[in-house]
């Protein structure tokens, strides 16, 4: 028998950093992907980001259905990002749809349920703005008065359908009970989807960790397992693709002094550039000191370092080097020096990643130091 020659489903990119290297390319294209999580997961705030990224980095419009919370309160509660929903309403690039509930309304189940009414206008909205990306947020909703899975499964089958027909890319998020347990309320949601998400906000060490998993990509390939990822005020979510990162990083033959002649002379005429050296030792035996003569022979190269402090404030640290005979002050003054520093305890390890990345951008360093990393207070992974 002739072998069928494998044709890869088209993706569509999301925007969201992170997500798009994970997936392998982004979403498949035209199809629904189901986005499972407990309660302050950031459901709602990845569905957003997906839609918004599209509007801004791809020139597509989206629609936004809303099955509980208030256009009104969530436009309000997105601004808190710098996303300005409300203006790109306005301008007919992403519509929204309220299908959430009047909180006076008393909800009574008779008869067959039927989402016609609810259908027509989302298709209404999608031909209005020509929307290519279609978000329904807490789809639960739609459901709370029904025991019967059956009904849930057909019904969403029947939107799946519908926006497939339409020629949209959706997201459907779901509010999960628990971090392992089902992904929907009614056991059967996972099965109507063609790919599912699982966002996670478990709690270690009294600390959260949010992770994204991609479960399912019906006839697609994705990378496998929990990625941490991150949600801040700059730029919403970023997902950590740590065991999806590719060992193409930058070699160099070249070597730049580390500031002690003689350890120089150990290694060969000095460190790699674009190398990561780790300097371990007990307290006492001169790493914070190793540290200082390495910025200093920057700062003597006229080259630019940054300098990540996570045990001693910026004074601490300038007093210290001023003892060495190393002058960090004028360094800073100069514009050859950042020091900045953060307590380990105030944030978790993505967290910290992702601002030192911010850092790094920012001041563009030629040389980076860390003093220290301290691996006995990491927490498991």
């Amino acid at each position: 028998m002739a072998r069928v020659v494998p044709e890869e489903i088209e993706k569509l990119e999301t925007g969201i950093p992170g997500f798009d290297q994970i997936s392998n390319g982004g979403l498949p294209k035209h199809r629904t992907a189901l986005v499972a999580g407990t309660a302050g997961s950031g459901k709602t705030v990845f569905a957003l980001q997906f839609l918004l990224a599209g509007v801004r980095d791809f020139k597509q419009a989206g629609v936004f259905v809303t099955f509980e919370e208030n256009p009104d309160d969530l436009m309000q509660n997105v601004r808190s990002f710098g996303w300005d929903l409300e203006g790109l309403v306005n301008q007919k690039q992403i519509a929204v749809v309220d299908a959430s509930p009047d909180p006076g309304e008393e909800i009574v189940h008779t008869g067959a349920f039927d989402l016609s009414a609810l259908l027509a206008r989302i298709e209404n909205a999608v031909r209005d703005v020509n929307a290519k990306r279609v978000i329904l947020d807490a789809v639960g909703a739609l459901f709370p008065q029904f025991t019967d899975a059956n009904v849930v499964r057909r019904e969403l089958q029947r939107i799946a359908s519908a926006l497939r027909r339409l020629g949209v890319t959706t997201l459907i998020t779901l509010e999960r009970l628990d971090e392992e347990g089902s992904i929907g309320r009614f056991g059967v949601e996972e099965f109507v989807a063609d790919n599912v998400l699982i966002l996670r906000n478990r709690l270690e060490q009294e600390k959260r960790r949010r992770t994204i998993e991609i479960l399912k990509f019906r006839g697609a390939v994705h990378q496998k397992g929990e990625y941490p990822f991150t949600i801040d005020a700059h730029d919403g979510v970023t997902i950590i693709p740590l065991s999806a990162i590719e060992l193409k990083q930058r070699s160099s033959a070249l070597r730049v002094s580390s500031g002690v002649p003689e350890l120089d002379n150990m290694c060969g005429g000095g460190m790699y550039r674009d190398s990561i050296i780790l300097v371990s030792g007990a307290t006492g035996t001169g790493k914070t000191l190793t540290v200082t003569h390495y910025v200093k022979a920057a700062i003597e190269a006229g080259e630019r370092a940054l300098l990540f402090g996570a045990e001693e404030s910026r004074e601490q640290l300038t007093r210290n080097a001023s003892s060495w005979g190393v002058d960090f002050e004028k360094a800073e003054a100069d514009g050859l020096l950042r020091i900045v520093c953060r307590y380990p305890e105030i944030m978790g390890l993505e967290d910290h990643l992702l601002q030192m990345r911010r850092d790094i951008d920012d001041f563009k360093p030629s040389r980076l130091a860390v003093d220290s990393m301290s691996l006995s207070n990491a927490p498991a992974r």
